[in-house]
């Protein structure tokens, strides 16, 4: 579930990958005198993982829809949130642990600035414009993965707890 919750970093479904692995878990070890997981649990991590997807897309709409933005801005982010993690991560690979997280985080982040502001040009928006749009798309980026990486980690906890008592 942590290497799920991490794929988060990299724009990945990675809270829905916790849930998947706790349907799975539950499914084997299912709760009984043994103890084992309740599929209430799963149904509460499942919810949780609606309510991250809402806030990362929520997130990344207002600081487009307060920069402007057009639509063709919030494609072009979104792919270069993906690129941008991924690129990320790789550089930051020498240093241990907090390196590649920070990096995912971080490219991620310059990689939605990069694809709204080209996105942005691309229509004939000015620079100003353009530049705005980016700075948007890179705060709605940042609060977004943190508030769905937030989201993750109380679900893993909930799972955790469900699975030992």
């Amino acid at each position: 579930m942590s290497a799920a919750w991490g794929a988060t970093l990299f724009a990945l479904p990675g809270n829905w990958g916790i849930v998947g692995l706790a349907a799975v878990f539950a499914v084997f070890f299912p709760a009984g005198a043994n103890h084992g997981l309740r599929w209430s649990a799963v149904g509460v991590a499942a919810g949780l993982a609606v309510v991250g997807e809402v806030i990362e897309l929520s997130a990344g709409a207002a600081g487009a829809r307060r920069a402007g933005a057009s639509r063709r801005s919030a494609i072009y982010a979104l792919f270069g949130t993906v690129v941008g993690s991924i690129a990320g991560a790789m550089v930051t690979i020498p240093i241990p642990v907090i390196g590649p997280i920070i990096g995912a985080l971080g490219g991620g982040a310059l990689g939605a600035f990069a694809g709204a502001f080209i996105g942005e040009t691309a229509i004939g928006r000015d620079m100003p414009q353009s530049v705005a749009a980016g700075k948007g798309a890179l705060v709605g980026r940042l609060v977004g993965a943190v508030g769905k990486l937030g989201i993750g980690a109380v679900m893993i906890v909930i799972i955790v707890i469900g699975a030992i008592f």
